[in-house]
């Protein structure tokens, strides 16, 4: 189970020199923006305000296609019966099935959206280490329970992936067959997983210990700040400019 989200964190792009705290905050209230959104109008607005970003972000075409798949099923399932059933204009008909003008129209706003958060998703997080976006989180006021939480979920929702590939391997080689649907693999699949929620309980509960004993909870804010970069002009001036488009598009979508 690979993440890996910081991957191309390395590259030397202008959003990369972006400083994170300021970044966060512009790229949010965009992503914000882009979800007030319900006018087609401003989709092409959208749309080249999150290649713009992406090109100047210089990441890999294929990282972004990578990351978009799985959750693209997702919305593909949510949206494949809106032309069915939605409206009641009718551009083309077969028998029984209709597929409608508003549930089409419905669909292309809907997808357009999710494209252009997760694209300005993947450059918020993509363009910074991991470790970095915590700190700049943590900086901005975010509960410490909260970030202390989201780093070890993905710090260890991989090493999750890789017990249960393990466990899974270690069933097969024992005869286990999961094609066949049945009480005894029912039961088998039933053990497996509270094995390993109980394994990763005890594993989270030797990490905790470990934090403790390496003085978890003294690491104030003032010292978060102090390993932060300082907001420099360049980054100042993309902030407003960021922040200016977001409310662009908000103003857009109440005055049309």
């Amino acid at each position: 189970m690979k993440l890996a989200l910081d991957k191309y964190a390395y590259l030397g792009s202008p959003i990369h020199r972006w400083e994170q705290r300021s970044k966060l905050v512009a790229l949010l209230s965009l992503i914000f923006a882009f979800a007030f959104v319900q006018e087609l109008i401003l989709l092409p607005g959208m749309i080249l305000i999150t290649t713009i970003l992406f090109v100047l972000s210089r990441l890999p075409w294929r990282f972004l296609l990578s990351r978009l798949r799985y959750p693209g099923w997702f919305i593909i399932g949510v949206t494949i019966f809106l032309p069915f059933v939605t409206g009641d204009t009718v551009i083309f008909q077969i028998g029984e099935l209709a597929i409608k003008q508003e549930g089409c129209l419905q669909v292309l706003l809907i997808v357009t959206r999710f494209i252009c958060i997760l694209t300005v998703s993947l450059v918020l997080f993509g363009t910074a280490t991991f470790l970095t976006s915590i700190k700049a989180l943590r900086s901005l006021g975010l509960p410490s329970i909260i970030i202390d939480m989201t780093l070890l979920s993905y710090r260890y929702l991989e090493e999750f992936g890789n017990t249960l590939t393990t466990m899974q391997r270690a069933m097969r080689l024992r005869g286990f067959r999961n094609g066949s649907f049945s009480r005894r693999n029912l039961r088998i699949l039933a053990g497996l997983t509270g094995s390993l929620l109980v394994r990763s309980y005890e594993q989270s509960q030797r990490v905790y210990q470990a934090m403790i004993l390496r003085g978890y909870g003294n690491l104030s804010s003032e010292d978060l700040q102090q390993n932060l970069a300082k907001i420099d002009r360049v980054s100042m001036v993309a902030f407003c400019s960021t922040l200016l488009v977001a409310v662009g598009l908000m103003a857009g979508e109440i005055f049309w």
